[in-house]
């Protein structure tokens, strides 16, 4: 006669866990399965729950029956998603770490021994271990697999001359925020190389004492790279602050504080950003008639209450003959707006005579917000010399007293770049805001959004425009600083810009006339806006591109199955037919998204070997236009970001959600990789190299420091000496790569997160430092500080 038995208490609980984890699991299939996705996880959960039944009842059946399901979750992995490593590890870990528990001698201590389906006593553990050694497998043969890079070489001998735009510059200098108006992001400087590299030091630290307070808006940025000329360093900070130091040994030799203000304060601005100063030599255009009687080496510093500034570069003074007593205030003539809604994030382009300069816009704020207006001023007295309004293309002489530009027109918030050999200045386009609806917009707008417009210097008329979204309704701004280069061709040496963009694709043009140099194709794309607007039938895509493939329901991610088929339920949930695809009341997926595959960080050119690196990254996000009835019952507090929250969008029949589209735990809901750093031959356009950089291990809940591939929000410096360096990536390090191979050569560990883009410089003796901002992204989560710090060779 049998013993009666009692459950055990390890019994019970592994039931109550796996009928708690199988019920989820079941629940969200079922939503899943309804959406038209994947049956596995209704399947999953039900087996899960049947094993948590059978183990109630004491049942030894449960233990063979998980190891079936163990098998089954391995095979259909690997059909999903073959060996890849990362994406096979959210599909593996909790059924495995679940069958690791039931295989210890406790949770089968209370079950049944003389059980109808009882063949032996050990036949359910050995038929699990067998189970989970399977599983094992398959994840070991994942990390032996997976790679994500390409690898290969690029040619590093010289095949170019020397680029115009440096020529009047030493090579130690930092004159200009892409380190001359080509915006090239280059130095000649050698000391550096790769046989060196690895023993770069720090050479002098500082901090800037200027750190987000408690009234500053969320995303307070510290996006600024330095400039350096003769023997200073100029920074800017969030607050629009301006330090001079020794560039040798970081002391500082003067500052300047601009006092900024707002009559409510920072903390309902959308942001408070400063990216640089610029800077004017008189000495370099010598003449008697444009000599100024003082200043004659100054800086130009936009300020976040929208002022424009001209500062002694010598005594840290204002100019007193620009402007009003230094000042120029760009509020005039552009109408009301919220504080902070309207001022110049990037420094201005300087040329022989003017100072020339944009402005950031509140996206999504309203139809009646400030003009995208570009002014130019004279570089001494700061008087208007010409604008050019978007709204009012050509008619660029000086407004009239008391005229106001046209409102909401299509702004430049990024920097220009300029050719004075050409006579033109260089804008990379935003659009006319709202972003994501354009059923008011105008044919000026349409015309000159989100592309590169060029102007004549001297007068501001139009000599050509190109645009590269029609119509976006992505917030598809050139977000990057247009790069100028001699670019060698099948035709002979042309002058070229390479502009880089959001979506991906990076459109290479003669910079005479905007003709393609690398052919762009138009693409169809996804049709179907919401009432009231419409979507363009295509879209331009260059041969030289980085978009990444559609995502599909398998490239869903997570950190545990549960994250991950929540993903999936939301993916199926928003509307998504690939790049490019509408906005929508139901929601709509964006990818890339907003931060894009490249963002103001743009792209860095070697032009004498002709050579390209980026870093391109890829996040998905979301977006979802409200109905204003639907919006008036919600309760909509201030957006975080840009990037971040709902919109009122007043003026359109639609309130606007945007957020990044991570699971609940914060994870990215799309597999990594997420970010690389990549090489490109521009003769051949072919990409050379490409590697995952950065790691999870500072924005994780578990840090994780393999080499994951992480987003980077900030641009790469290169080197004559065959290095370059990129600090932007989401964990806080700064990386120097060989650019024949892309090899990581030095990473050093940063205090905070370095979303800006680094710089290079040589002393007085001809030592060469790399310069690095440390002070985060509010935004972004990256731990935000105040440091600046100089790395160099050992003495």
């Amino acid at each position: 006669m049998n013993r009666v038995r009692r459950h055990h208490p390890a019994t019970l609980f592994t039931a109550f866990l796996f009928a708690l984890f199988g019920a989820a699991t079941l629940l969200g299939g079922i939503r899943l399965v309804n959406l038209g996705g994947s049956a596995y996880y209704l399947v999953a959960g039900a087996v899960t729950l049947l094993v948590a039944a059978l183990l109630l009842f004491r049942a030894r059946l449960a233990v063979p029956l998980y190891g079936l399901l163990l098998i089954g979750t391995a095979a259909w992995s690997v059909w999903e998603v073959r060996l890849d490593w990362w994406q096979l590890l959210p599909r593996l870990d909790v059924w495995f770490v679940l069958g690791l528990w039931l295989l210890l001698p406790w949770p089968r201590r209370g079950l049944n021994r003389d059980s109808l389906y009882e063949t032996s006593r050990h036949t359910g553990g050995g038929f699990l271990l067998v189970s989970l050694l399977i599983v094992a497998v398959v994840g070991m043969a994942g990390v032996l697999h997976s790679d994500h890079d390409l690898s290969g070489e690029l040619p590093m001998a010289d095949v170019a001359g020397p680029q115009g735009d440096r020529a009047a510059r030493p090579d130690g200098d930092w004159t200009d925020y892409g380190g001359s108006p080509f915006g090239q992001r280059y130095s000649p400087l050698t000391q550096i190389t790769p046989d060196n590299v690895g023993r770069l030091q720090v050479a002098w630290k500082i901090r800037t004492g200027d750190t987000p307070g408690p009234d500053d808006p969320t995303e307070t940025t510290s996006e600024n790279t330095p400039l350096k000329i003769g023997d200073t360093v100029y920074l800017c900070t969030p607050h629009s602050r301006v330090i001079a130091v020794d560039a040798a040994t970081g002391q500082k030799r003067w500052e300047f504080d601009p006092k900024i203000q707002s009559p409510v304060g920072f903390k309902h601005w959308e942001h408070m950003t400063c990216r640089g100063v610029s800077y004017h030599d008189d000495a370099k255009y010598a003449t008697a008639s444009t000599a100024s009687a003082t200043c004659p080496r100054r800086l130009f510093l936009p300020t976040a209450d929208a002022r424009l500034m001209a500062i002694d570069a010598d005594s840290g003074q204002p100019c007193a003959d620009f402007g009003d007593h230094g000042t120029v205030n760009l509020r005039t003539n552009i109408g009301p707006f919220t504080p902070g809604g309207y001022y110049s994030t990037s420094p201005p382009a300087v040329t022989k005579d003017l100072v020339i300069i944009g402005g950031h816009v509140t996206d999504n704020e309203s139809t009646n917000e400030p003009s995208g207006v570009i002014r130019a001023y004279d570089v001494h007295d700061g008087h208007l010399v010409w604008n050019w309004d978007p709204g009012k293309p050509d008619d660029t002489s000086p407004i009239a007293p008391g005229a106001i530009y046209t409102r909401n027109s299509p702004n430049v918030w990024s920097l220009f770049s300029v050719d004075e050999n050409l006579g033109i200045v260089y804008l990379p386009m935003g659009n006319q805001t709202p972003d994501q609806f354009g059923g008011g917009r105008t044919p000026t707008s349409e015309k000159y959004g989100a592309g590169i417009v060029a102007l004549d210097v001297a007068t501001g008329k139009v000599r050509w425009n190109y645009q590269f979204t029609h119509h976006d309704l992505w917030d598809m701004d050139i977000g990057g600083q247009p790069t100028l280069v001699d670019l060698q061709t099948a035709e002979g040496m042309k002058p070229a810009l390479v502009a880089s963009t959001k979506q991906g694709s990076v459109y290479v043009l003669d910079r005479r006339d905007g003709t393609p140099i690398i052919p762009i194709r138009e693409v169809p794309r996804p049709q179907g806006a919401v009432p009231g607007d419409h979507t363009a039938p295509t879209q331009p895509l260059s041969d030289l591109n980085f978009a990444p493939p559609d995502v599909t329901e398998k490239d869903m991610w997570g950190t545990t199955p549960l994250d991950q088929l929540w993903c999936r339920v939301r993916f199926r949930s928003l509307r998504y037919e690939g790049m490019f695809t509408p906005p929508s009341e139901q929601g709509s997926l964006v990818f890339p998204g907003n931060f894009g595959v490249f963002d103001w960080g743009g792209v860095s050119v070697d032009p004498t070997r002709q050579l390209m690196l980026i870093n391109p990254s890829y996040m998905a996000f979301q977006s979802r236009l409200i109905p204003k009835d639907v919006l008036a019952k919600m309760e909509v507090g201030p957006a975080k970001s840009e990037t971040e929250g709902v919109k009122k969008a007043e003026g359109i029949p639609y309130g606007i959600e945007l957020s990044a589209f991570l699971s609940p735990l914060g994870i990215p809901c799309q597999a990594p990789p997420w970010g690389y750093v990549a090489g490109v031959d521009l003769r051949t356009g072919k990409m050379m190299w490409r590697h995952k950089n950065g790691t999870i291990v500072d924005s994780a809940p578990l840090p994780i420091p393999m080499p994951l591939g992480v987003p980077s929000l900030g641009g790469m410096v290169t080197t004559a000496g065959g290095v370059t360096f990129l600090s932007g990536t989401l964990d806080y390090y700064v990386r120097g790569y060989d650019v024949r191979t892309g090899k990581k050569l030095w990473e050093a560990r940063l205090p905070a997160g370095g979303q800006a883009t680094p710089m290079t410089y040589a002393d007085k003796d001809g030592r060469q430092y790399l310069l690095v901002t440390a002070g985060g992204h509010g935004s972004l989560g990256t731990k935000q500080g105040d440091w600046v710090i100089a790395y160099a060779l050992p003495r």
